[in-house]
C-alpha cells in the first residue's frame, strides 16, 4: 500500500458521501490535490479555497485553503479541524481569487458529507440528515417506527403527531433532497444514475 502521508499519493478528487465510501470522517486528517489547476492559476497570482456550508444551516460552514507543492494545489483538513465540524451534508464551492484585484470566481461545486469517527462516536449510523429523516417519515407512515424515529420533529412538529397528508408532503420533500445529494455525488464522480459516464462541466 502507498504511504498515505506523502503528497504524491494524495487522491485527486474531493471527499464525497458516505454512500460512496469517501466522506470526511471527523477526527481524521483529510488530504487531496488538484493536479491541473496550477497551470492556469499559479499561487504567485491566485489563491484557491473551498467554502462549505451545512445544508439548512447557513451559519455552519468551514473553509479549506489550498497551498502549492511541486506545482500542484494541495488541500488539507487537519484532524483537529475535522473533529470540530458538525456532521451532516455540506454544499461546497471551490473559489479562485485573483491576488491583484481580489476578484473571485467559482471553479467547481459539489457536496461533502461529514460523518462521526467510529472511535469516538457510539452510533454506527452515518446516514445523511435527509436520509435519516426520510427513513423516519417512511417508518411512521408504515407503522413500524422506533421510539427514536417517532421523536423526530420537523419545524418543531413531531412526526408522531403529523396528519398523513403532511407526512406524505415531507416524505416527497426529503426524498427529493436525498436524490439530489446522490445525483450531486454521482455527477462529481462522472456517472449518471444508470452508471453511464456523463460530462462534468466546470465554470471557466
Amino acid at each position: 500500500m502507498s504511504n498515505l502521508f506523502e503528497s504524491a499519493n494524495y487522491p485527486t478528487v474531493e471527499p464525497g458521501l458516505a454512500e460512496y465510501d469517501n466522506p470526511i470522517v471527523a477526527g481524521n486528517t483529510i488530504n487531496w490535490k488538484k493536479t491541473t489547476l496550477y497551470t492556469d492559476y499559479p499561487n504567485s497570482a491566485y489563491a484557491i479555497a473551498y467554502q462549505a456550508t451545512l445544508n439548512g444551516t447557513p451559519g455552519t460552514n468551514f473553509t479549506v485553503t489550498g497551498s502549492v507543492t511541486s506545482e500542484e494545489w494541495i488541500f488539507t483538513i487537519a484532524h483537529g479541524t475535522s473533529a470540530s465540524i458538525t456532521p451532516g451534508i455540506y454544499q461546497w464551492n471551490l473559489y479562485v481569487t485573483q491576488s491583484s484585484s481580489s476578484e473571485r470566481k467559482i471553479l467547481e461545486s459539489g457536496v461533502w458529507e461529514v460523518v462521526p469517527n467510529i472511535s469516538t462516536n457510539t452510533s454506527s449510523d452515518v446516514q445523511s440528515h435527509a436520509r435519516k429523516v426520510l427513513s423516519a417519515i417512511e417508518a411512521v407512515i408504515e407503522g413500524r417506527a422506533s421510539q427514536d424515529q417517532m421523536s423526530y420533529s420537523i419545524a418543531g412538529r413531531s412526526l408522531s403527531r403529523m396528519p398523513i397528508d403532511d407526512l406524505l408532503t415531507f416524505r416527497d420533500r426529503y426524498k427529493a433532497e436525498w436524490n439530489k445529494e446522490k445525483r450531486l455525488q454521482r455527477g462529481k464522480a462522472g456517472k449518471g444514475n444508470d452508471g453511464i459516464i456523463i460530462s462534468y462541466f466546470k465554470q471557466g
